[in-house]
């Protein structure tokens, strides 16, 4: 873990803390995923949807990085009258291309941003993070017949499986409802790891659209919470656990 990626782990548990709120575990399972996608591959014609909204703490600390939203904003997280809420609000943050929340809505938004660009001949990918869990909506389905019916190369689906639906709805065929659907197809072994995940970014299909699935850890970073990721889905730290966290991560 870089020194980097590590103080944003260290920014999101902070805020959580202080604030008493937020969803740390699927933060911290996507913000490599998000961090690099931002910082080497996005270019200025390109889109991002993250639909698994309630990982947002990732991006914010992301866009606090680029510079997008200000560390007072970022430190205001779920407070009365922030910008930053517990799931994106994009009539509120720039940058952020759609509100959501409810599962299974961001992939549909993603098509029509996808079709549009191809219509107009305007160049650019659109790319869209959804969880393992929300391979679980109709939504996500109808969105892989109708992109591949469509034939949009320009749509990456980006699939954060951190197992955290291995207690209800499998989801250990995702790679193979999205082949069966006409899609190229990409796993990343580790999701945390940089070469693997940038990899992926420049092996996406030129004439299908394309979903690369991130096998990564819900908590990533900090063992107690990777090993209790259901009972820490969505709970803020204590000041004890922030010191044994803290020292984990190495201060």
């Amino acid at each position: 873990m870089t020194s980097k990626l590590k103080k944003f782990r260290k920014d999101i548990l902070t805020v959580s803390f202080l604030n008493k709120s937020g969803h740390v575990p699927s933060a911290f399972s996507i913000l490599e995923i998000l961090y690099y996608l931002y910082s080497e591959v996005l270019r200025e014609e390109d889109s991002f949807f993250l639909s698994k909204g309630h990982g947002c703490l990732a991006l914010y600390a992301v866009f606090l990085d680029l510079g997008f939203i200000t560390q007072e904003d970022f430190d205001s997280f779920s407070l009365y009258d922030s910008i930053l809420g517990g799931h994106p609000d994009r009539n509120k943050i720039k940058g952020v291309l759609c509100s959501s929340g409810s599962l299974g809505h961001g992939l549909p938004m993603a098509i029509g941003a996808a079709l549009s660009k191809k219509i107009q001949k305007k160049c650019g990918n659109v790319y869209c993070l959804i969880g393992d869990g929300e391979s679980n909506e109709g939504t996500t389905w109808e969105s892989a017949i109708l992109a591949n019916h469509l034939k949009l190369e320009n749509l990456i689906c980006l699939v954060d499986n951190n197992n955290s639906q291995i207690r209800s709805v499998s989801t250990r065929t995702i790679k193979e409802k999205f082949i069966s659907f006409g899609w190229h197809v990409l796993e990343v072994n580790n999701g945390h790891d940089k070469s693997q995940v940038l990899n992926s970014f420049d092996n996406i299909s030129q004439d299908k659209p394309t979903c690369i699935i991130f096998n990564t850890k819900k908590g990533h970073g900090i063992k107690e919470i990777e090993e209790n990721m259901f009972a820490w889905h969505h709970r803020a730290p204590t000041e004890k656990e922030m010191e044994k966290f803290f020292k984990e991560m190495g201060e």
